[in-house]
């Protein structure tokens, strides 16, 4: 008896021991993300050692672990490490649950302007999900479906105005599937969705003229978080009985206009249509 418990006392604390060491890796490992942002997005070994205070070993056994999990990627050029893509996945994400309440005043302010339908959308991982709608003031208005996975971002403006700025790789990624045609005028082959994405970003705006449903005319455009980078994209839908030059015109400036503020508001600045990025 008095063996058993001292046999136990001996596995509290080793499990005490282990519990301390899992926490302090961890502590350690959110050190070396924090001092490869503190230098920029990018340190080398030797310099990431100096500023966390760890020996080598340490560092490279958790930047190894990191690596493997995406939150660090090396650069074999300049034998250095960076912040991985999982580190952007998680901003994306913490930004999504905040998004809505940030957007909701210029989403309000297209739709009074409009009159139109106005939606909030964002990407979570390879899908596009609408997260936020607005009705239209107008008695005759658009049926744009419930919130959630979309499964047109070929053929929709919010879609359009955020795959546009993605590396096509990940394009295909969301576009597994194919290109399914929802209408005449629905674009279902690769080059033509490449040279469509070109003017979108010549642009700064898309456009979906019935591609998505008959009768029905869209202007979107992205949303960009304080690294640049597009998380997400505001539209707005009419009818097409209303879509002449002039109201078109209102859609997009107001649309273009929101965005600019509510990216401005992310941290994000000096991107202009007409920008050329790397997906050219």
């Amino acid at each position: 008896m008095h063996l058993d418990q001292r046999t136990g006392g001996a596995k509290t604390a080793q499990s005490e021991r282990s519990e301390r060491h899992s926490i302090q890796s961890v502590d350690r490992a959110v050190t070396l993300l924090e001092a490869i942002a503190e230098a920029g997005g990018e340190c080398s070994l030797t310099e990431l050692s100096h500023r966390t205070h760890l020996n080598i070993s340490t560092c490279h056994h958790l930047l190894s672990t990191l690596v493997q999990r995406g939150y660090v990627a090396k650069v074999p050029v300049r034998r250095s490490y960076a912040l991985g893509a999982r580190i952007h996945y998680l901003c994306n994400a913490s930004l999504q649950v905040d998004l809505p309440s940030r957007a909701a005043p210029f989403i309000e302010q297209i739709n009074e302007k409009t009159g139109e339908t106005v939606h909030l959308a964002v990407l979570q991982g390879d899908a596009m999900m609408k997260i936020a709608k607005r009705e239209s003031r107008h008695p005759v208005r658009v049926d744009t479906g419930t919130l959630g996975k979309s499964d047109a971002p070929h053929a929709t403006a919010s879609g359009k105005a955020m795959l546009a700025w993605l590396p096509e790789d990940d394009m295909r990624r969301m576009l597994s599937k194919g290109l399914p045609r929802f209408t005449q005028k629905t674009i279902t082959e690769w080059p033509a969705l490449i040279e469509a994405l070109r003017h979108v970003r010549r642009n700064g705006y898309a456009m979906d003229d019935e591609e998505y449903q008959p009768g029905v005319i869209c202007v979107g455009a992205p949303i960009r978080d304080h690294n640049g980078a597009v998380v997400g994209a505001i539209s707005a839908s009419t009818p097409a009985m209303r879509a002449n030059d002039g109201h078109l015109s209102l859609m997009r400036e107001q649309v273009v206009s929101a965005v600019r503020a509510l990216s401005s508001e992310l941290g994000a600045h000096g991107v202009q249509p007409g920008t050329r990025v790397a997906a050219e």
